[in-house]
């Protein structure tokens, strides 16, 4: 697959929280569009920071950041968001919660600041969106329940229920899985591996679990506890190769990754 256009630039970026020694110092890196990322890195490198960077939520203290080809200054529509708390609405259904988002964006219009002329133009194409999605994450039968009468593994199904009708180009995951127990975790892993082979978005995924790194990243970015200058970028060839997590070739990665991770941890 061609994929000539950078997704998400990242050039000479700096930055610190309060007065602590920065985080990130002439950082860069580049994600291509179409691209499946995933962060790794000791507690406290910058993971989560990085990625509330990229999403708009933190402003960099120095160098650019860029987003579908355009300087970042505030979050975008257009960039999707999944949390590791769900952050489901409790009062309101499955199906009312997955369509919060288009709800706001009908009153504010598609740029986040101008209500459209037309409220109502939309609606049909969006009930098909939400019926859609709510299939595809096979939770359509759970549509009129709340969140408190779900698991959690359901739960984290309608969040990315309610991402994906935004109809992003970049979706963002902070440990989105980390809550859940392991069958449920390594379903929704493959849930989202086959969401990007079909759909062919553009992912960025923070983890602190080797195993979720190699499976969803066709790159996988190590982050230093020390401060980040330049971006350590791991290959991944077992997201293509499609090999089962047993196999001697993803135990293999996983390792590799350890031993990275451990160097990473050591560099204070």
């Amino acid at each position: 697959m061609n994929r000539p256009e950078a997704m998400i630039e990242i050039s000479g970026l700096r930055f610190a929280h309060g007065g602590g020694p920065p985080v990130f110092d002439g950082f860069s890196c580049s994600l291509r569009r179409g691209e499946t990322w995933t962060v790794i890195g000791p507690s406290g490198c910058g993971k989560t920071t990085l990625l509330y960077l990229i999403a708009g939520l933190n402003h960099p203290q120095g160098g650019k950041i860029r987003v579908g080809g355009q300087p970042l200054s505030r979050p975008r529509p257009a960039t999707g968001l999944v949390l590791q708390d769900h952050g489901l609405l409790p009062w309101a259904t499955v199906l009312d919660n997955t369509c919060l988002g288009l709800k706001i964006r009908r009153f504010y219009g598609p740029d986040g600041r101008h209500s459209p002329d037309n409220h109502l133009s939309d609606q049909k194409r969006e009930e098909e969106r939400v019926r859609y999605w709510l299939n595809w994450l096979k939770i359509d039968h759970l549509a009129a329940m709340y969140p408190a009468q779900l698991s959690r593994g359901q739960r984290q199904r309608a969040a990315i229920a309610r991402t994906l009708v935004m109809e992003p180009d970049l979706l963002l995951m902070d440990e989105p899985f980390s809550a859940l127990d392991a069958p449920i975790r390594e379903d929704l892993q493959n849930v989202m591996k086959t969401f990007h082979g079909q759909s062919g978005l553009t992912l960025f995924t923070v983890t602190h679990d080797i195993e979720e790194a190699v499976t969803l990243g066709e790159k996988i970015l190590i982050l230093s506890a020390s401060v980040n200058t330049e971006a350590t970028i791991v290959d991944n060839q077992q997201f293509h190769n499609g090999t089962s997590r047993q196999s001697p070739a993803f135990l293999e990665r996983c390792v590799q990754l350890k031993e990275l991770l451990s160097d990473q941890a050591g560099r204070r």
